[in-house]
């Protein structure tokens, strides 16, 4: 873990919004918020700090984690692509796969190598639509409190276009090859593709990551400057905002990788880690 900021450090850095993963950063194993995390989020928003919610969660899903850390902000849900107010229910930006790609990468999901592989996922108006239920699917579904509709032939909801794509396998190995062959495939230019976890291929459009979430959010919404923002993340999905941020702070469950491009290594999720950097560098 990276040592507490000296003083003269600390009133350096102008934070005046805090950015907050979900899964690995303020919600572990429990899937549920600690209290120690929730009161030190509350003492950020008594000194007039804002926070947020990024996330590669629905926007549904996302909701009761906006509530609990009482953010007044829109929830950045979906790796970025759907941002939307819950006060208002307005919906400021909302990006999606075309429809096209979509098929594309179902055809390549269903090729004979893949098929029994991989349960596919596709999000449409915040709702999932899977093929049918597999285990790794009701997993979760059960950790998201969502309920999937199971339509066989994914290519019959493609009436819209899907604002997410996931790919699940237990096996991170055959994750880990899905997204070396698609990157492969695959310009920046034409999809944007990560992993939220080890077991979680996503793509979405290439204009959607957590980082451009961000700056939307702080610079187009608020009036702030990337010096102005700490981002806390965990995981792949989460290094652009890391990278954006004036202060960016990855969790000591985070791969090596990510740690390496954030100022700050907290602690562990299972050891409250945001508490501590909220203590450490804000408080």
């Amino acid at each position: 873990m990276s040592q507490s900021l000296e003083p003269q450090e600390r009133d350096s850095l102008d934070i005046q919004l805090l950015v907050l993963d979900i899964d690995g950063t303020i919600a572990g194993e429990s899937n549920t918020i600690t209290e120690p995390v929730k009161q030190a989020i509350r003492r950020v928003q008594a000194k007039g700090i804002q926070v947020a919610i990024a996330t590669g969660r629905m926007y549904c899903s996302a909701l009761r984690f906006h509530r609990q850390v009482g953010s007044t902000l829109p929830i950045l849900a979906y790796q970025g692509a759907w941002i939307q107010d819950p006060a208002t229910e307005t919906i400021h930006r909302h990006l999606s796969v075309s429809r096209a790609r979509a098929e594309q990468l179902l055809d390549y999901f269903e090729s004979d190598m893949l098929r029994s592989q991989l349960s596919v996922h596709f999000y449409i108006n915040d709702q999932l639509y899977v093929r049918e239920m597999t285990p790794e699917t009701q997993r979760y579904a059960q950790r998201a409190d969502i309920q999937p509709l199971s339509v066989g032939d994914l290519r019959q909801v493609l009436t819209n276009e899907p604002t997410k794509v996931l790919a699940l396998c237990q096996d991170t190995t055959v994750i880990d090859q899905l997204f070396s062959r698609l990157r492969q495939q695959y310009t920046p230019a034409e999809l944007y593709l990560t992993k939220s976890v080890a077991t979680f291929f996503e793509a979405t459009n290439p204009l959607v990551n957590k980082g451009e979430a961000v700056r939307y959010l702080a610079e187009d919404l608020l009036g702030l400057s990337a010096q102005n923002i700490m981002t806390i993340g965990d995981n792949f999905n989460d290094i652009e905002m890391l990278d954006y941020a004036g202060f960016g702070v990855a969790m000591g469950n985070a791969p090596l990788e990510v740690q390496a491009i954030a100022q700050w290594v907290a602690p562990s999720v299972e050891q409250d880690g945001v508490a501590t950097a909220i203590e450490a560098l804000i408080l």
